[in-house]
């Protein structure tokens, strides 16, 4: 089950701080004030997969209106190791997919190595197609 969050809860700590690792080794460590401030951005919306009451993946979708029209962007998809393969990541990416409809946005954005093949599989599956651009980064 994929719910949205917006409380910093116990559960949810325990859970990022466990997820965070796998889905970065050069993450910083993610504080309760980061986490905090995170959920209290409009645009960044948490959806969270549970099997049972635990919490076993993660995403960020981020929703933010620009001239050409409302855009999303997901981002930080990582699902446990230890349940990968079992339609988790799928389940949390089409939600991603449903809020960004919801908000009227025109497309849903995101990247992905190409080292990690079963997930660019699964954005194939759920209608993402590659794009002819180039991704620029400035580190600060």
């Amino acid at each position: 089950m994929v719910t949205q969050t917006r409380e910093a809860s116990d559960d949810l700590w325990q859970a990022l701080t466990d997820l965070l690792p796998q889905l970065s080794t050069s993450a910083p460590t993610l504080t309760r004030g980061h986490l905090d401030a995170l959920l209290a951005t409009p645009s960044t919306n948490m959806l969270a997969a549970r099997l049972d009451s635990t919490i076993v993946g993660v995403t960020i979708v981020v929703i933010y209106p620009l001239m050409s029209g409302v855009r999303a962007r997901i981002e930080d998809v990582v699902v446990n190791q230890s349940v990968r393969g079992c339609g988790i990541g799928e389940a949390l990416t089409r939600a991603a997919i449903e809020l960004a409809r919801a908000h009227h946005a025109r497309t849903v954005d995101l990247t992905c190595t190409p080292s990690r093949s079963a997930a660019r599989k699964m954005y194939a599956r759920c209608g993402f197609q590659p794009r002819d651009t180039t991704n620029y980064r400035l580190s600060i």
